[in-house]
């Protein structure tokens, strides 16, 4: 298969397999319901390890491998060395720990897949984010505003099953038990994640945004996916809320990423491309 915003072959089996590892995570959350205890516990982690998997796999095929691997060191790394300074400081989430031997080995009460959880959210956030806006500062902020709002969804879903536990209250209706310094904390590590990755991105610009159905499909099921399985499928009440909350807040890039996905506008890269071909094609 030949990408068409560089021109380089990419293997099928490249393509293939983050397809087929972001089926296994959506098969994995759908389960996740229907489990318990142990169980529970288990899914959770398996969900973790495939949606990060899905998602360094397809950075790695559609922008090479040193920007997958600046992807990995910028959210697992950036990702880990927050939680290791928030739960031995409260900064900036506020005061929080983690529960013990419950989602795997842990280094300093900091379980090891948490850090590939900010992987498996950022790059999707980031794939939507550079397709709804083209501007340095607009990306950042998109990227910001997607992991808060996919934060609105992972924390109180992780709180009410015990996988983690605040000190303090005084939060968002519904949700009170979760601060609210736990999202300016998000809003300051993702929006520096954000603009690392802005620093090291060079080929994703050239990239045709159809090229990125992986992604930006892992980002539409946890938007709209997460917002039913709360309000429906989940029993713990701060969920409906929680519900409404993610579904707002990652709507700030869902919608008008909707709209891209429904216009039948090609996109510059693919109007570039066809300007090309006519030119290479005149005697």
């Amino acid at each position: 298969m030949t990408d068409v915003g560089t021109g380089w072959r990419v293997p099928t089996w490249q393509t293939a397999v983050p397809v087929v590892l972001a089926a296994c995570a959506v098969a994995a959350q759908i389960a996740y319901p229907l489990t318990e205890g142990a169980a529970r516990d288990r899914v959770t982690v398996a969900v973790v390890l495939l949606l990060a998997a899905a998602s360094l796999t397809h950075a790695a095929a559609r922008r090479g491998l040193g920007w997958a691997a600046v992807l990995f060191v910028v959210s697992a790394g950036g990702g880990f060395a927050s939680e290791l300074i928030g739960t031995a400081t409260g900064y900036p989430y506020g005061c929080y720990a983690y529960a013990i031997d419950r989602i795997g080995p842990a280094v300093a009460d900091v379980p090891l897949v948490v850090p590939l959880a900010w992987t498996a959210g950022l790059y999707p956030v980031w794939c939507v984010a550079t397709r709804i806006t083209r501007t340095a500062p607009g990306r950042v902020a998109a990227v910001t505003v997607g992991m808060v709002g996919w934060d609105l969804y992972l924390d109180p879903q992780m709180v009410a099953d015990g996988q983690w536990v605040w000190c303090n209250g005084g939060g968002l209706p519904g949700i009170a038990h979760i601060p609210l310094t736990n999202y300016a904390g998000w809003v300051v590590v993702a929006a520096a994640m954000a603009t690392v990755l802005l620093v090291f991105d060079s080929r994703s610009r050239r990239l045709s945004p159809r090229h990125d159905t992986v992604p930006i499909a892992l980002f539409l099921w946890t938007w709209l996916g997460s917002a039913l399985a709360h309000s429906v499928f989940l029993q713990a009440s701060e969920l409906r809320f929680s519900a409404i909350y993610g579904l707002v807040v990652m709507g700030i890039l869902g919608v008008p990423l909707l709209r891209s996905l429904m216009s039948t506008a090609p996109d510059d890269t693919d109007r570039r491309l066809a300007a090309t071909t006519r030119m290479a094609r005149r005697p």
